[in-house]
C-alpha cells in the first residue's frame, strides 16, 4: 500500500512538472513569436516612414532668384518680400553704375492651406500689380523622385499712356502665366528645378509678336555653408519675339539669418514678374547689360497658438 501510494505521488509530480515545462515552453515560444511580430511591425513602420517622409528645404526660399521655387509657406505663415533691381552696371560712374536707378517690388505670400499658397505684389516697373496661386501636387520622398508645384499668376500693367486719347482698356493690360515647377533635391547640398512655362499677353505692341510665349526654365542651388548657397537660373524661350528681347539669366547668393533670407544677385532682367523677365527681358549680358539686385524675405507666423504665452 505505501509503495502504491508513493508510485501515484511520483507519477502526479511527473505529470505536474511536465505540464509546467510545457506551459513554460509555450509561454516562451509565444513571447518570442510576439517579439518577432512586434519587431517586424516596427521595421515595417520605419520602412514606411522612411519611404513617405518628405524631403525638406529643396530651396531656402520661395524664389530661386526671379522665378518661383517649389517651396511653399506652411498654413498661417506670412512671407513679406522686398525685391530691388538697380540700373545697368555698364551705365557708368555718372549713374553710379546703376545704383541711381531703382526698381522695387513689394510682395506678400501666405500659406492658405497645407499645399496651397497665395500671393500679391506691386512692381514699380510699369507700375504692375500681380497675384498668384501655388499648389503642390507631389512632394519628393524616398520613393517619389521629384516635387511638383503648379503655379498660375495674373498681372496688370497700370502705367498711363503718354497720350490720354490712346489709353489702354483694362483687358488689354492683363497678362497670365502658367508654370509647372518640377524639382529634385539630389543631396543635402544640391537641388535642381525645371520650369515649363506659358506666358500669355492679351495685347502685344506689333502683329509680329506672339501673344503666347513658351519657355523652359532651369534653376539650381548649390549649398556652400550651413547658411549660404549659390543660386542660378535661366529661361530659354522656345518661340522668341522678333523684337530685341533676350533670354533671362541670373546668378547670386542666398544668406539665411534666422527669420530672414537675403538674396544678392546679378541679372539681365529688370522686371520681377514672369511676363517681364521671361518674355520681355531687353538686357544683353554679352554687352554688359547686368542689373545688380536683391530680395529680402521676412517670415511671420500668424498661427493663434504661437501667440499664446
Amino acid at each position: 500500500m505505501p509503495h502504491a501510494f508513493l508510485e501515484v505521488q511520483l507519477r502526479y509530480r511527473y505529470i505536474t512538472i511536465k505540464l509546467l515545462l510545457l506551459t513554460l515552453f509555450s509561454s516562451v515560444s509565444f513571447i518570442q513569436a510576439k517579439a518577432q511580430d512586434d519587431l517586424l511591425d516596427m521595421l515595417e513602420q520605419q520602412d514606411t516612414t522612411s519611404q513617405t517622409q518628405r524631403v525638406l528645404a529643396t530651396f531656402k526660399g520661395t524664389r530661386i532668384i526671379n522665378g518661383h521655387s517649389v517651396e511653399l509657406r506652411t498654413p498661417s505663415v506670412l512671407d513679406f518680400i522686398i525685391s530691388h533691381r538697380f540700373g545697368r552696371l555698364n551705365s557708368g560712374a555718372y549713374e553710379f553704375f546703376g545704383l541711381d536707378e531703382a526698381n522695387v517690388r513689394l510682395g506678400l505670400e501666405y500659406g492658405l492651406f497645407n499645399k496651397v499658397n497665395i500671393g500679391i505684389g506691386r512692381n514699380s516697373f510699369e507700375k504692375t500689380y500681380d497675384g498668384f496661386l501655388k499648389y503642390k501636387i507631389i512632394a519628393q520622398t524616398q520613393v517619389v523622385p521629384v516635387s511638383v508645384v503648379l503655379f498660375s499668376s495674373v498681372a496688370i500693367n497700370t502705367l498711363k499712356s503718354p497720350d490720354p486719347e490712346r489709353e489702354l482698356d483694362f483687358s488689354n493690360r492683363l497678362s497670365y502665366t502658367y508654370q509647372a515647377l518640377i524639382a529634385r533635391k539630389f543631396n543635402a547640398n544640391f537641388s535642381l528645378q525645371l520650369t515649363p512655362t506659358i506666358v500669355h499677353r492679351n495685347l502685344v505692341p506689333t502683329t509680329r509678336q506672339a501673344n503666347d510665349i513658351y519657355a523652359i526654365g532651369i534653376g539650381g542651388r548649390q549649398k556652400l555653408t550651413r547658411r549660404m548657397s549659390i543660386n542660378a537660373e535661366y529661361y530659354y524661350r522656345l518661340n522668341p519675339d522678333p523684337e530685341p528681347y533676350h533670354d533671362s539669366f541670373a546668378i547670386g547668393f542666398d544668406f539665411e539669418t534666422g527669420g530672414h533670407v537675403f538674396q544678392l544677385h546679378f541679372s539681365n532682367s529688370r522686371s520681377m514678374i514672369e511676363k517681364g523677365f521671361i518674355a520681355e527681358t531687353n538686357g544683353d549680358i554679352y554687352n554688359g547689360d547686368i542689373h545688380f539686385g536683391f530680395n529680402i524675405s521676412r517670415t511671420f507666423d500668424l498661427r493663434a497658438d504661437k501667440n499664446k504665452k
